[in-house]
């Protein structure tokens, strides 16, 4: 399918190894970085949402996400690990945890977009406690992060995994053009989706980088 991804906040907090094994399925290998995992919350929206040959679906093709992620490796291949998805869009969450075995949540969300690109940012999940409240921007131009810098190693990542209950692994490929990263700073009023998913953020400033706009690829997973 296609997707466009719209005014999305990257913060990442270090988190010791350690505490991140027992919450990522053990047939996945935490990808470090300077020996350290990585957490992600990632606020954005999405528009032009369609399956190849067919024309955006009416009622769930925009809506906005909100994730928690982490980096992992399967056989040396580097991708994402969800933790937990949260969409505005009822159809969407039933059709990606049953094609995708995500785990994806039903949330009140909204998203209001300045003209300056500040975007406030609010999302809170219906059946449990599990919210975010911000308001984040870019501050500064769009720059290209090299590989061997935190923010490649963070970002530039093509493919996302899942697990079923007895070990089998999906991979799931996406492609895009490489992150148009923009330094970023944000208001956080309150961060409750990393505790929900049993992450211990340190009490640290996050690493802040903002997008503005990505057009993605995305293909239907496939059993590894």
């Amino acid at each position: 399918m296609k997707q466009v991804w719209h005014d999305l906040l990257f913060a990442h907090w270090p988190i010791p190894l350690a505490e991140m094994l027992p919450l990522v399925p053990a047939a996945l290998e935490i990808d470090c970085h300077d020996g350290s995992a990585w957490a992600a919350v990632a606020p954005f929206h999405m528009s032009g949402i369609r399956a190849r040959g067919l024309p955006p679906a009416p009622g769930w093709s925009a809506f906005p996400e909100l994730n928690v992620r982490t980096y992992v490796k399967y056989r040396g291949v580097p991708g994402v690990y969800f933790f937990s998805l949260d969409a505005g869009n009822r159809t969407a969450v039933e059709v990606a945890r049953r094609g995708y075995w995500l785990p994806y949540f039903y949330s009140r969300m909204q998203v209001d977009v300045q003209k300056n690109d500040e975007v406030q940012y609010s999302s809170s999940r219906v059946r449990e406690a599990a919210e975010f409240r911000g308001r984040y921007r870019p501050t500064g131009g769009v720059r290209r992060r090299d590989q061997g810098l935190l923010e490649h190693f963070l970002t530039e990542r093509y493919c996302l995994y899942a697990v079923g209950r007895s070990g089998e692994v999906l991979r799931g490929h996406i492609h895009h053009l490489p992150w148009p990263l923009q330094d970023a700073e944000a208001e956080i009023e309150c961060n409750t989706v990393a505790t929900a998913a049993k992450i211990r953020l340190p009490a640290i400033p996050p690493l802040l980088h903002f997008a503005k706009r990505l057009e993605v690829l995305v293909w239907w997973p496939e059993r590894v």
